[in-house]
């Protein structure tokens, strides 16, 4: 259960992500308050599965999430460029989610 609560911490992490970026420095009301709203219940949740999961797997797993998505927001929706080198680094992100993953005991 600890995984499924990190891994909906990390969704959060890309929502809080992209509507800091909406909020244009949190100066428009709404997107602010998504990303504050989102951010408080993806750090709840991050707690939550600290609980079971090891410190390091856990903020790494987190923010492994949050770097990919945002990263695959970016590219999707804001249009931003995907050479090669950025497509390589995200690629090594994510295989160090899967070595965190398959290392922890919990």
């Amino acid at each position: 259960m600890a995984w499924i609560i990190l891994i909906v911490a990390g969704g959060l992490e890309v929502i809080w992500t992209y509507f800091m970026k909406q909020s244009d420095g949190f100066t428009k009301l709404v997107p602010s308050a998504i990303a504050i709203g989102a951010s408080l219940v993806s750090f709840v949740l991050l707690a939550v599965a600290m609980k079971t999961l090891p410190l390091g797997t856990a903020y790494t797993v987190w923010t492994g999430i949050g770097a990919i998505g945002a990263f695959a927001i970016g590219i999707v929706v804001l249009e931003e460029p995907a050479n090669a080198t950025r497509v390589l680094a995200a690629g090594l992100i994510i295989s160090g989610i899967v070595l965190m993953k398959f290392s922890s005991t919990t």
